[in-house]
């Protein structure tokens, strides 16, 4: 019997909430995931604002986390019915919520430490519906460090049985996947491996004083020019060189690190859009460097998905760094080439962690995280009919 999932993700962009409405079946020991339906609620760039300073872990203040996390909670909330609204179904129809919530710290500088918020009693209260939630933390206290847990989902559904895949999320920070042709579990690696989009959407806010929160299409940065100089001053970040399994957040590449990158380019009279293309670059040389830094195996298809797809500058310095670095056969391709989609890949593989959750399911990857163990991630928020269906 199929169940149906909502999943809510709040990404390191902080751009808002996506949902995916999502149908999950087995078969034979394999889960069989359909997508149904998804929205996005962006966030107003006030509320936005005022996460990225309540994550600035020297300017936030204990009362704005506690009201966001409410507000989060309830913005999450607002979201599920909107979705369920605009798929047709009603709340009856739905059999679980999954809510990453928003991430507002993620440091590993003294010991792996994480947050997300967003409120998930207010979602399971007023939805009514049973609600998994704070994935991150259990993988925490099983020695690892809370991220990345996507891995776990792309091993059950885009190994192939023919090729060598390395499924690449480019959201705020970049992570990936790498399936290894007929790969046992057990074989499968993943990291973060870079800035992703939080490096780049930095730069066009403080070079267009917030006036702009992201480079549209990469349009800025294909204006202009890379300086070597400052790419290879990048390269040489402490965590691009640092063994895997790792995991990164603002810490690393916010905007504090970022506004430094900044200063150091101005003092050598680069232009805006040079500053903006260079950082592009980074990101797409930290993402190709870290398969030759850690895989050192043989790659047939790069997989991307997330907001970077999106930035055509950037995915073009992908494929060159993939076809001249790995294989001049290697296809770099987008989700939406296999008929998928980018935008909701990331909700998808939380409706179906929060589906494992449920059935008892380890879910995590411990050669993605680093944890000592396989663990059963989430914590549950009871909904109306929770005590009816305990044995799913």
């Amino acid at each position: 019997m199929s169940k149906k999932v909502i999943a809510l993700m709040s990404g390191t962009s902080v751009d808002g909430i996506d949902a995916a409405l999502v149908d999950i079946s087995e078969a034979e020991n394999n889960l069989e995931v359909e997508l149904l339906d998804f929205i996005s609620l962006p966030y107003e760039r006030e509320f936005k604002n005022k996460i990225l300073k309540a994550a600035d872990y020297k300017k936030s203040r204990v009362k704005e986390i506690a009201e966001l996390n409410i507000e989060i909670g309830e913005k999450s909330l607002k979201t599920v019915f909107k979705l369920i609204e605009k798929s047709g179904y009603s709340a009856v129809d739905i059999d679980l919520i999954a809510s990453h919530g928003q991430t507002i710290y993620h440091n590993l500088e003294e010991r792996p430490v994480t947050l997300q918020i967003g409120a998930a009693p207010f979602i399971a209260e007023g939805s009514g519906i049973t609600t998994v939630y704070n994935f991150r933390m259990r993988d925490l206290a099983a020695g690892g460090e809370g991220a990345p847990l996507v891995p776990y989902v792309d091993y059950l559904l885009y190994q192939d049985q023919n090729k060598n895949r390395v499924l690449q999320n480019i959201g705020g920070i970049s992570n990936y996947t790498y399936l290894p042709a007929g790969a046992a579990v057990s074989e499968v690696r993943g990291s973060d491996n870079g800035p992703g989009n939080m490096m780049i959407d930095y730069t066009v806010k403080i070079l267009t004083d917030y006036q702009k929160d992201f480079d549209q299409d990469g349009e800025m940065a294909a204006r202009g020019q890379c300086s070597q100089k400052l790419l290879d001053y990048l390269m040489e970040h402490p965590f691009i060189k640092k063994e895997v399994p790792k995991s990164s957040g603002r810490i690393d590449f916010g905007e504090e690190y970022t506004r430094k990158i900044i200063a150091r380019a101005k003092k050598s009279e680069l232009s805006d859009n040079d500053i903006l293309a260079t950082i592009t670059e980074f990101t797409a040389r930290a993402i190709v460097d870290s398969y030759q830094r850690f895989l050192n195996s043989e790659i047939d298809e790069i997989i991307i998905s997330g907001g970077g797809s999106y930035n055509n500058y950037l995915m073009q310095k992908i494929r060159e760094y993939a076809l001249r670095e790995i294989s001049a056969a290697v296809k770099v391709i987008t989700l939406e080439d296999l008929g998928q989609s980018s935008e909701a890949k990331e909700a998808i593989a939380f409706a179906v962690l929060s589906y494992q959750t449920m059935k008892g399911r380890s879910n995590n990857l411990p050669a993605a995280t680093g944890a000592k163990r396989k663990v059963v991630l989430g914590d549950l928020v009871p909904g109306n009919d929770f005590y009816d269906y305990l044995n799913w």
